[in-house]
């Protein structure tokens, strides 16, 4: 048996579009067992798809391909905490399980590098399935077929705020929402912001991180498609947040704040109660996850 835990993940972080994410401690937990077919169970209730098209089998099934071996019967359990289409990075972490579970089931034919690759071929893009395979703070590049990460561990001086809708936001219909083409103005606004938020994490500089989450070239687009999102902007800033941002797509809402800010949290939640439109939301207190992905045999 291989049991795989793998982070919710939050990416973009502001201006860092498809490139930037960190992870933070929400968890999807995978169990992979012999079976003389295949069966996929989901242990908390979760709607999954039972068959082929289940994620987490594709990945498997990639890795598999991979390495040009046959993929035995096979029974995965899936417990997932991570809430879907909510930009917190569920699929990233099917995806990022599927791949681990089964290379740890063909004895780890696959390096760490060609595992992100494989994980990106999948998604599309780095930014969540590197941190929910590393942990931490990730800035990726996809260059030529190869994904290039660097991670930083996130201090422990810092929590997340997760504003989490009761609604779903489908990626592609976000992406959708994005301009075919964007002014050369706004790119080098985004570039400059990106580069400062990797530098703001880096070297404790959170204070610059309300600078460095500005972004140009996708939030505008898709705050419209979150109703209370502009809202919580302004209410998380005004509780003295050092950032808020979209959470990957959305429609979750990111602050970053101090660990000790209990009242930020108190207050938040407060302020929701008597706003209607911030009633379809709920406030999760998130860390860091330093570790990304687990894997465990037995």
């Amino acid at each position: 048996m291989v049991k795989v835990t793998v982070p919710a993940t939050s990416a973009n972080v502001g201006a860092g579009f498809d490139s930037l994410g960190l992870a933070v401690s929400l968890y999807n937990t995978v169990r992979f067992e012999k079976s003389d077919r295949l069966e996929i169970l989901s242990a908390d209730g979760s709607l999954i798809p039972k068959g082929p098209s289940n994620l987490v089998y594709r990945a498997v099934k990639t890795v598999f391909d991979q390495v040009d071996k046959p993929l035995p019967g096979l029974r995965i359990t899936q417990t997932n905490a991570i809430p879907m289409a909510r930009g917190l990075g569920s699929s990233s972490a099917c995806i990022v399980a599927g791949i681990l579970g089964a290379n740890a089931m063909l004895g780890g034919p696959l390096t760490p590098r060609q595992m992100l690759t494989l994980a990106t071929a999948i998604e599309g893009h780095p930014d969540n399935v590197a941190p929910a395979m590393l942990g931490g703070f990730v800035a990726s590049a996809y260059d030529e077929g190869q994904v290039y990460s660097v991670k930083k561990n996130i201090s422990a001086d810092l929590a997340f705020a997760a504003f989490i809708p009761n609604f779903k936001l489908l990626t592609e219909k976000a992406r959708a929402a994005l301009p075919g083409q964007v002014a050369h103005k706004d790119a080098v606004y985004n570039l400059s912001r990106a580069a400062l938020a990797t530098a703001a994490f880096c070297d404790g500089e959170y204070e610059l991180l309300r600078i460095a989450t500005k972004d140009a070239l996708h939030q505008q687009y898709r705050l419209p498609l979150v109703p209370g999102g502009e809202e919580l902007f302004e209410l998380a800033a005004e509780l003295g947040a050092y950032a808020v941002y979209l959470s990957g797509a959305g429609p979750t809402i990111m602050a970053v704040v101090h660990r000790e800010n209990e009242d930020f949290f108190a207050k938040a939640e407060e302020a929701m109660a008597a706003e209607e439109r911030l009633l379809a939301f709920s406030l999760r207190r998130l860390l860091a996850d330093n570790t990304g992905a687990v894997v465990k045999t037995a």
